[in-house]
């Protein structure tokens, strides 16, 4: 599906999709260290599955990245619900998303965005949300 020009290598940019799809769920701090590890000496732009494989068979293993737990999601956002009225205003969600702790992208935010804010209301009723965002680990 990803190896477009058949030659057992991916573009380096989609390599952030094949290993979320695989269920894991790395920052994007640590998955530039995972394509650090694969990454040819002079890169290329492309990682090659020979040297993809067998690092992600060990994280697969080693259960790494494992997503967050919907708990501690849940309590993630009643902590930026100061008003604690079970829901977040778009702009709250932007101001939070983009400049506290690992900033999303301009990308990111607008996948968020579509996903998440309720188109009638502008608002993020989060717990929806997580419930329609967590991996089931079963």
């Amino acid at each position: 599906v990803f190896d477009h020009e058949c030659n057992k290598t991916v573009d380096v940019r989609e390599i952030g999709t094949i290993i979320r799809s695989l269920g894991c769920c790395p920052s994007e701090g640590e998955l530039h260290d995972m394509l650090a590890e694969v990454e040819e000496e002079e890169p290329t732009g492309y990682i090659r599955l020979e040297k993809f494989l067998p690092m992600m068979t060990k994280v697969l293993m080693e259960r790494r990245y494992r997503p967050i737990p919907e708990d501690v999601l849940l309590r993630a956002f009643e902590v930026l619900d100061a008003n604690k009225c079970g829901h977040l205003t778009k702009e709250e969600l932007v101001k939070y998303m983009t400049e506290e702790g690992e900033p999303f992208t301009q990308e990111e935010m607008e996948e968020m965005l579509s996903a998440a804010v309720d188109p009638e209301t502008n608002t993020v009723r989060y717990r929806d949300y997580i419930t329609m965002m967590v991996v089931d680990e079963n």
